[in-house]
């Protein structure tokens, strides 16, 4: 019977296929830290206290770069390249989720707005990683290689989310209400169909390297497709609600480190 752990079981005893897995991971983080790094530092004057939450976000991802390259190290192995179908932030990012990085390398300041966007956009993705760090300590978190690492990650995202609605709350309060519902829907239906491509695509190279027969590789396929109708339909809309979080300033003080991995 397949299950979320078996195949992340197939994923992390093989060696080829785990370094593709920590590579792709690694990259993703690690655009989503420079991206952030970029954001705080064009923060407009009038949104200046959010600049520390920023940092501290970009930091986390950072963090998490680190954490997955760690990994790879204590195999003994190297990042490899990652292959651009499967480039979740990249695909992201051309599909306008997120801020523009030609506007992020600029020097000028961004805008109100373009910081609401940001925040809106990483409702949605937060939400995405969260669930998946969530699912992967259920599946790995007594892991003896593998269980620190998720654990730490897992409660870094839940804080990333739950930054991003206590401020998307408190910028609707501010009147940006009706901006934050219409990014928030748009970048949602956006990011699950780029979610599902991107799943299919890994699932396909983790099939050649692990071997999988066409029938196990069908049915995960149509496993992804119809998580993707189910979100399509209705799920989408657990991506853009907005709630008071139970951890409050999630994102205050200083990134905590990740001993023994970065």
């Amino acid at each position: 019977m397949l299950s979320a752990r078996s195949l992340f079981q197939e994923i992390v005893v093989d060696d080829d296929a785990f370094q593709l897995f920590c590579s792709i991971a690694a990259s993703g983080e690690s655009q989503g830290g420079w991206e952030n790094g970029r954001i705080a530092a064009l923060v407009p004057a009038a949104m200046r206290e959010l600049g520390p939450k920023i940092v501290r976000h970009g930091a986390d991802e950072d963090k998490h770069g680190r954490i997955f390259n760690a990994l790879l190290r204590k195999r003994g192995l190297e990042p490899v390249p990652v292959p651009p179908e499967t480039d979740y932030t990249m695909l992201l990012e051309r599909r306008g989720i997120g801020l523009a990085h030609d506007k992020l390398r600029r020097e000028e300041p961004l805008t109100e707005r373009d910081i609401v966007v940001y925040l809106a956009h990483s409702r949605v993705t937060e939400q995405r990683a969260a669930d998946q760090m969530e699912m992967l300590v259920r599946c790995f978190g007594d892991h003896p290689e593998l269980g620190n690492a998720i654990r730490m990650i897992s409660d870094d995202e839940d804080n990333h989310l739950a930054y991003c609605h206590e401020e998307l709350l408190r910028l609707a309060r501010e009147g940006h209400g009706r901006t934050i519902q219409r990014v928030l829907r748009e970048s949602a239906l956006t990011e699950i169909g780029i979610y599902r491509d991107v799943s299919l695509a890994v699932m396909r190279h983790m099939g050649r390297l692990l071997g999988w027969p066409a029938p196990k590789a069908a049915l995960l396929a149509a496993g992804i497709r119809g998580m993707y109708a189910y979100e399509r339909f209705s799920g989408w809309h657990r991506m853009v609600d907005l709630r008071m979080p139970e951890r409050r300033d999630a994102l205050g003080g200083v990134a905590t480190a990740a001993p023994g991995f970065a």
